[in-house]
């Protein structure tokens, strides 16, 4: 049995970062950008005027000076003349300053008659002018990786990017096993329960920006377990779920040591979650999960979200801790560490009193994983302590 660190740490040997590929910016949000991609214009473009007002020259500036109104301009449509001694320009927002001309004096600050403006007594000594280059000049690169945003989208449309290079979305297949299951929708005998870890592993796969593929439920026979192992073999991750135990109708590892799985490790020392093993089925990495349902999506958060992180090319890091005062006491921690389902609120981290890994209205009402380390002594009220924010 190994610790949450070294599993991890075995898990980001067994994968490697996807390959890149280019997708239409419309489709790049969410994606991971794979390499670096450069302005292939400057933006603005050219000074433009930041307020509606009159473009003139600064060194003309003063209070009740009057200038004669020359011409407009507007976003889109320049002054194609230039600006000389006691001459203003009628610019708006986003318009480009025209030739000659290097202050705004905003509409607020003038009395406009006809073609002549006076200007007022409180005109301050800001330009009112955002420079050329001013957000980013061409040749200015977006570093990879980065997990894109709609700021980031916007920034790649101005930069004038229109096809973007991001990592390929992994593609994990999903197998369930064991006779006790059925799917969603199905009527289950009376021995039998609706598979639903699957499809919670699914949500978390495609908010992590993988695609899941759902198998059809292995049986808990060698033969069943097989076909769907071959069904699996295209996929760049296979996760089980169940039968990763030592029981009698635990049978994945067997089948999949049959079928050539080199064995990375078994057992981890956390709760819950502790029969995980990993390997890799003829070079596809394999991650095999426990069969109850809050193990298994704890494993997700701990375990799986970090490798998909690192298949899409966003490092080897763990899920993030950070720290809260508990707001209600906890005994001594065993020897595993445990990730206690928990609520976060203004007064701290309540953990729930019932922590049965087959509890899903308890992990559903969770915003936290409340991180124990192996033998953490009792903590009291107002101890500060690690979390998982779900």
């Amino acid at each position: 049995m190994i610790s949450v660190e070294n599993a991890l740490d075995h898990l980001f040997e067994l994968v490697k970062p996807a390959v890149a590929q280019t997708v239409p910016l419309r489709h790049a949000h969410g994606r991971v950008l794979a390499t670096d991609v450069v302005a292939q214009r400057t933006q603005p473009p050219f000074a433009a005027s930041a307020m509606d007002g009159y473009a003139l020259r600064a060194t003309e500036v003063e209070p009740d000076a009057m200038f004669q109104v020359i011409g407009e301009a507007a976003a889109g449509h320049a002054f194609a003349g230039s600006v000389g001694a006691g001459q203003c320009v009628r610019i708006f927002t986003g318009a480009p300053v025209p030739e000659g001309a290097d202050f705004v004096v905003i509409q607020e600050d003038v009395t406009r008659r006809g073609s002549l403006i006076t200007l007022g007594h409180k005109l301050g000594n800001k330009s009112h002018i955002r420079p050329a280059g001013g957000d980013f000049s061409a040749g200015d690169k977006m570093t990879a990786p980065r997990l894109l945003g709609p700021a980031d989208i916007a920034l790649l449309a101005s930069m004038n990017i229109a096809d973007v290079p991001v990592s390929r979305r992994p593609n994990v297949a999903i197998l369930a096993t064991g006779d006790e299951l059925v799917a969603p929708g199905e009527t289950p005998g009376p021995d039998q329960i609706i598979a639903s870890n699957s499809y919670g592993l699914a949500a978390q796969l495609e908010s992590l920006g993988a695609t899941p593929r759902l198998l059809p439920i292995a049986r808990d026979t060698e033969t069943s377990l097989m076909t769907a192992f071959e069904l699996a073999l295209d996929a760049n991750l296979i996760i089980t779920i169940g039968g990763a135990s030592v029981g009698d109708h635990d049978l994945v590892a067997g089948v999949a040591a049959k079928m050539g799985m080199a064995q990375s490790f078994y057992k981890v020392a956390m709760r819950p979650g502790k029969p995980l093993m990993a390997g890799t089925l003829r070079d596809v990495p394999m991650i095999g999960l426990p069969g109850n349902p809050v193990s298994a999506l704890v494993c997700g958060t701990i375990f799986v979200a970090p490798v998909v992180r690192a298949m899409l090319g966003l490092g080897r890091t763990t899920a993030p801790r950070q720290r809260a005062v508990l707001a209600k006491a906890l005994d001594q921690n065993g020897p595993r560490e445990h990730y206690m389902r928990a609520t976060l609120d203004a007064d701290g981290l309540h953990a729930f009193d019932r922590q049965d890994s087959s509890l899903l209205t308890v992990l559903a009402g969770a915003n936290a994983l409340l991180v124990r380390p192996p033998h953490d002594p009792a903590q009291p009220v107002g101890a500060l302590v690690r979390y998982i924010a779900l």
